[in-house]
């Protein structure tokens, strides 16, 4: 079996694949210096509108400025709180912070790594309360609750169904983070039917950096929405406000997207479909051979409601820095996502959370490894992973002290 470099992602193969196209897309932006927003731009819009089974996609320059521009543009205001989940990239927060809100958090779920519907149950009956009008109050900030941002972390769908009847009851805004759920699906119960990612709350934020199922050659991002009105007032957000050049309705933001990225953006979405499905079928792979071997991590729990599009591949070990070391010794690329929860890093010490205070999350981030994943990863490479990480698992047993008879006997005594 070869010993050459596995890398932990990709980004050259399907660019080289595509070269003639992504090429020619520059070609066509060059020649007509349509370099900001017009045909290019709008034209993946709807095409990314479609994907998503939304009547609307707005481009904008970032997957922040997609999550920032989609809670202003849904009512999100500054004193506000919004809850999410610690257990993601900090760009979540930041897009909350930056829309004038507070974040506050709730645990996830320990086997699919998203918002834990109970938990967030918990969080609005026993940490808020209703002041004299009937708006929900968050105990620990004495800020207006107004809004929850579930997270698609590693391209799962979070329980839609159950967060919603939470969010209906108690009237908050659902704005979905898709930043790493390019075409995932869900079952939604409520309305027997599958639902794709970006299409069930008020609006969802999608980034397309270059590592995402769907990436750019650079920054971009969109928002979904089935909300004309909406989509109106995040086209003004992006453009300085403009509702026509010149014409300010609000003070907006320079959002906008550049059309070669979306012209790149457009070719590669051609392709989604197919690349997301390469992902699922490793992801299949990868769970046959740690099944075949003795189940000697924990692999991704897919819940039978979700259709998963593997943006990551994260399994969970006990002594992850020795593994990881061990599969660099092999040139296997790794990487970790996240290692620190969000409410424990130095920038939200203002929050004052404390270790201990989402003690799942803290759990799953001290184990979690992101293996190589990407659609052209071959049988051959996932067989070297596996079989290093084999390697290693049955090296740390091997320098294990054998039990005594008498801790043997101990051990049974316990068990029985």
């Amino acid at each position: 079996m070869s010993n050459s470099n596995i890398p932990f992602l990709d980004l050259v193969t399907p660019h080289v694949e595509l070269e003639q196209e992504l090429t020619t897309v520059f070609l066509q932006v060059i020649r007509s210096a349509s370099f900001v927003g017009g045909p290019m731009v709008e034209n993946f819009e709807k095409a990314f509108a479609a994907f998503c089974e939304t009547q609307h996609a707005v481009a904008v320059n970032s997957g922040t400025d997609a999550l920032r521009f989609a809670l202003i543009a849904s009512g999100v205001r500054s004193g506000d709180v919004v809850v999410t989940v610690p257990n993601t990239f900090i760009a979540t927060t930041e897009a909350i912070s930056q829309a004038g809100a507070l974040p506050e958090f709730v645990d996830i779920d320990e086997r699919t790594y998203n918002m834990d519907p109970v938990m967030l149950r918990q969080y609005l009956e026993q940490k808020c309360t209703k002041d004299t009008s009937g708006k929900l109050i968050s105990r620990r900030s004495g800020r207006p609750v107004t809004a929850v941002v579930p997270v698609h972390l590693y391209g799962q769908m979070a329980d839609m169904d159950a967060i919603l009847e939470l969010a209906d009851r108690f009237g908050l805004i659902v704005v979905e983070d898709a930043c790493q759920a390019h075409g995932a699906q869900y079952f939604s119960s409520k309305q027997n039917r599958w639902l794709k990612a970006g299409s069930i709350g008020r609006a969802a934020a999608f980034s397309f950096y270059p590592g995402k199922n769907l990436g750019a050659c650079g920054e971009a991002g969109a928002v979904t929405t089935n909300d004309e009105k909406l989509a109106a007032q995040i086209r003004m957000i992006r453009d300085h406000g403009q509702a026509k050049k010149y014409y300010h309705d609000v003070e907006g933001y320079n959002g906008r997207l550049d059309a070669i990225q979306a012209g790149l953006l457009h070719v590669k979405l051609k392709h989604l479909a197919k690349w997301n499905e390469q992902r699922r079928e490793r992801a299949t792979e990868y769970k046959r051979l740690f099944e075949a071997n003795g189940d000697t991590v924990s692999t991704p729990f897919e819940p039978s409601w979700s259709r998963a599009v593997y943006h990551l591949y994260v399994v969970r070990t006990q002594d992850r820095e020795g593994m990881m070391q061990c599969l660099r010794a092999a040139c296997i690329g790794t990487g970790i996502h996240y290692p620190i929860p969000l409410h424990l890093q130095k920038a939200y010490d203002h929050l004052g959370y404390v270790p201990g205070d989402f003690s799942v999350c803290e759990a799953v981030a001290s184990q979690i490894v992101s293996l190589p994943m990407f659609p052209q990863l071959t049988d051959e490479q996932q067989a070297r992973v596996v079989q290093e990480i084999q390697r290693f698992v049955a090296s740390v047993a091997a320098s294990r002290p054998a039990l005594s008879d008498s801790a043997k006997l101990e051990m049974i005594g316990e068990k029985g």
